[in-house]
């Protein structure tokens, strides 16, 4: 059992190029939070920016000791960085939530509130998703239809990295070091006593967004592929099938050659097969890659993130003085 943490609250908010809203940012959790905790803390963790970003939030950290700076060597990716930030947070009850103010910190007090009520996790659930497009949310809901007919943890719907979560939560989820994180995937296998909070998601308060289709449709692959074999089951299915129906029409063919003869016909029927035989077994192939490709990477065991020194003093990203704490 945990000891008892002298920090009430610890937000995790991961970053990348968001130089334009962090001050509102900040400036709004501590209008809304402040009130109600004596004893928190801003783990703001900056996924190798290219921007002011780092800058931005190593001055907060100056002005604000409630302010926890933390810096990956490189850009990680926002899971990663998730992760980073939940390796420092030791509040009795965590809160990630994303910089670009979707999700309403005004919510948090009234989740924590849930929380007490016997609760380990009390994860935001989204009811409307304002400032995003029609063929956002249909992808969306198709990617959490498949997710969840094949993954063998049932991964709440509409759900995203918002949540109020005890220490304990915590402390497992720092259990889990996968190269491959699918967060939303880990916050379900792990456990505990979960009740969704409904909210309406607003549009970004400043920037564009990092997430691009592409990105957006490899991140699918990884929750899919890191939480369920299934793919691999039915590409075997796929190919007892197309044998089954390879076995037919020989049996086929063969009997109308000798009943009728061997008419030299059905060239485009051949054209057809070997387009469709070799379409399903570069699809297997390809399956069977994407999890020996993770098993490559699990392999290697590489640490997750690396941390670059904190510079407390320095006004450009060039300066060589160096603070080792970090």
């Amino acid at each position: 059992m945990l000891k008892t943490p002298s920090i009430e609250l610890s937000v995790v908010v991961p970053m990348f190029n968001e130089e334009e809203g962090i001050q509102a940012l900040h400036d709004r959790l501590v209008a809304v939070l402040a009130p109600h905790f004596s004893t928190l803390e801003f783990i703001y963790v900056d996924d190798g920016s290219t921007d002011q970003t780092w800058l931005r939030i190593v001055e907060l950290e100056r002005k604000d000791s409630r302010v926890k700076a933390i810096g990956l060597s490189r850009n990680f990716g926002k899971e990663t960085a998730m992760t980073a930030g939940l390796d420092a947070a030791f509040g009795a009850f965590v809160v990630p939530i994303d910089a670009d103010l979707q999700d309403p910190p005004e919510l948090i007090v009234p989740m924590i509130e849930k929380a007490k009520s016997g609760y380990d996790v009390v994860y935001g659930k989204r009811r409307i998703r304002h400032g995003e497009t029609v063929f956002k949310k249909l992808t969306a809901w198709l990617f959490y239809k498949t997710a969840t007919s094949l993954s063998t943890i049932p991964i709440p719907e509409n759900t995203g990295d918002f949540r109020v979560m005890t220490q304990d939560v915590v402390a497992a989820l720092r259990l889990v070091r996968e190269r491959n994180r699918f967060m939303k995937g880990v916050f379900a296998w792990v456990g505990f006593k979960h009740c969704p909070f409904e909210y309406d998601r607003q549009p970004r308060f400043a920037g564009k967004t990092k997430w691009n289709y592409f990105k957006l449709f490899n991140f699918a692959i990884d929750g899919i592929t890191s939480f369920s074999t299934k793919p691999l089951r039915l590409a075997t299915y796929a190919g007892f099938s197309v044998s089954i129906i390879a076995f037919a029409f020989s049996i086929f063919y063969g009997l109308k050659a000798l009943l009728y003869g061997d008419q030299s016909r059905g060239f485009p029927t051949i054209i057809v097969a070997v387009l469709f035989l070799g379409g399903i077994q570069l699809l297997c192939l390809g399956i069977l890659g994407e999890y020996i490709g993770r098993i490559y990477t699990e392999a290697k065991c590489r640490p997750l993130y690396l941390l670059k020194p904190q510079r407390p003093h320095a006004k450009n990203d060039t300066e060589s003085e160096t603070d080792p704490s970090l």
